[in-house]
């Protein structure tokens, strides 16, 4: 080892030292036996040759720390989805905790995946937690508390949404929610815009009733970019009638109102109760929220808009993503086939066969 590295006893307590790209290590093995100086040291200059050094500092690295990385990356960037990413990390801490960020090797995050499957958690699911831990790997990396990164595969996804409303359908399930909530629900279902993050975020500043559009402000949507959509009929009577139920609040409280959506002047936060309440009694449990936006895309493509202007109406930056969300049932299938039975008929006619 001599001209590498070398062990040595400081009082008792036996210390070693090595090089590193020039520079002098020193660490202590807080042991008195020579035979554990000696093994560290060999574990050192084996990571010095492979041209990593993991060290004393990045082997106390815990997930923890990582954790927190994370979700002080998503609060300082003011990311939308900080409160989803808190969520879905949750399962992550209880499988990880305490576990130095050495331990989380790739054997373990297999037995992770295997138990979140055997819990019947979706692909989907799993791997948007994994998708988080590859964030918070790449984080630690970049701060100086992670040498490498294990190997992450993510999971094939068969579990693509398919859910949408009929009209009959969404006539059933929106007379079944309080009020407060129809008008917000409506919106969602003709503009295909995120009830959460981007209609209940409303103000009347964004509503133009003079010029036919409500707003989305650049940097307010998922994708950053801004976006309006025309006011066309029902969305206006919607907004209008929700213009008039505002002013009412306010003539009553005696205070000025932001919101485009809100409960007697507060904003709405949390439906998911009256949401569900409203599916049970309509009898189409198991929908979500996202579905109103697969159904207003699936609504544009039958209303024959131009896939340009569609995809920037609803907020899609990539046509590959728009088709996910263009569902085709079995009746535009049907119909469909009808308007090429009737081409045939009146191009082809055929002759009976005797």
């Amino acid at each position: 080892m001599r001209g590498m590295g070398h062990v040595y006893q400081r009082g008792h307590v036996w210390w070693v030292q090595y090089y590193f790209n020039g520079r002098k290590h020193r660490e202590s093995t807080r042991s008195q036996n020579r035979g554990d100086a000696v093994r560290l040291l060999r574990s050192r200059l084996e990571e010095v040759g492979r041209g990593r050094l993991i060290g004393p500092a990045l082997e106390k690295t815990t997930f923890g720390d990582l954790a927190e990385l994370l979700l002080t990356d998503y609060r300082i960037n003011r990311k939308r989805s900080l409160a989803r990413i808190e969520d879905g990390t949750q399962h992550l801490r209880r499988a990880f905790s305490g576990l130095t960020v050495l331990c989380l090797t790739v054997d373990r995050i297999m037995a992770y995946i295997r138990s979140r499957q055997e819990a019947g958690a979706a692909n989907g699911t799993i791997n948007r937690e994994l998708s988080a831990l590859r964030r918070m790997f790449r984080l630690g990396e970049q701060a100086g508390k992670v040498a490498h990164r294990p190997h992450i595969a993510m999971l094939r996804e068969d579990n693509v949404r398919t859910g949408f409303f009929e009209p009959e359908q969404f006539r059933a399930f929106v007379g079944h929610l309080p009020e407060p909530l129809q008008a917000v629900v409506t919106a969602a279902y003709l503009t295909g815009w995120r009830i959460t993050s981007e209609l209940l975020t409303r103000q009347w500043g964004h509503v133009d009733f003079l010029g036919g559009w409500l707003r989305l402000e650049p940097g307010e949507a998922k994708n950053r970019e801004g976006r309006q959509f025309p006011l066309v009929p029902e969305l206006r009577r919607v907004l209008e009638r929700q213009k008039a139920y505002t002013e009412r609040v306010q003539r009553t409280r005696g205070q000025i109102i932001p919101w485009v959506f809100h409960r007697e002047g507060q904003p709405i936060r949390d439906f998911r109760g009256a949401w569900e309440s409203a599916c049970r009694l309509a009898g189409l449990p198991g929908r979500l929220p996202h579905d109103l936006r697969r159904t207003a895309v699936r609504n544009l493509e039958r209303a024959g808009v131009p896939r340009s202007a569609a995809m920037r109406m609803i907020g899609h930056r990539t046509e590959a993503i728009y088709r996910r969300y263009a569902i085709v049932n079995k009746a535009d299938l049907r119909a469909g086939g009808e308007k090429l039975a009737a081409l045939h008929h009146d191009a082809l006619p055929l002759r009976s066969v005797e």
